[in-house]
């Protein structure tokens, strides 16, 4: 029996969309709101995720996979974008956690990040970039 459902469900989903990165998010954000909302009974937030829930299964069964398709593009770019800045900012992890043994200064000239030995007391620093020289404690 269920072999039989599982075969007709899957002759209904020949040629729609399905679910992508895009349609995860968007189920993932509904039960947060959904658990928000109860903490706010009677509130624009149970109806907002209801909202966000039902184009998410706009999107799963829709036969436009093309506008989808586009739509999960611009989802990815704008999820690349938010990761790499927090990357790149090293947020949540210690600069001293990467490399011990090395200690991390910025050129007062341009601004790039110079990586030198530490516990060598104080030192004179030459930028690779700009060969700007500055004396640092490390």
């Amino acid at each position: 029996m269920f072999q039989r459902m599982r075969e007709r469900f899957a002759q209904f989903m020949v040629g729609r969309y399905g679910m992508d990165h895009f349609g995860r998010f968007l189920v993932y954000f509904s039960l947060a709101l959904m658990i928000i909302s109860l903490f706010f009974p009677k509130s624009v937030v149970y109806w907002l995720a209801l909202a966000v829930l039902g184009y998410s299964y706009f999107r799963m069964f829709s036969r436009n996979t093309n506008s989808r398709y586009r739509e999960n593009l611009k989802y990815l770019e704008y999820k690349n974008r938010v990761v790499a800045f927090w990357r790149s900012r090293n947020f949540g992890r210690s600069r001293t956690k990467q490399d011990p043994t090395k200690k991390i200064f910025k050129c007062p000239g341009c601004r790039q990040k110079v990586r030198v030995p530490r516990g060598k007391g104080a030192i004179l620093i030459t930028c690779p970039r700009c060969k700007t020289q500055f004396q640092k404690r490390t």
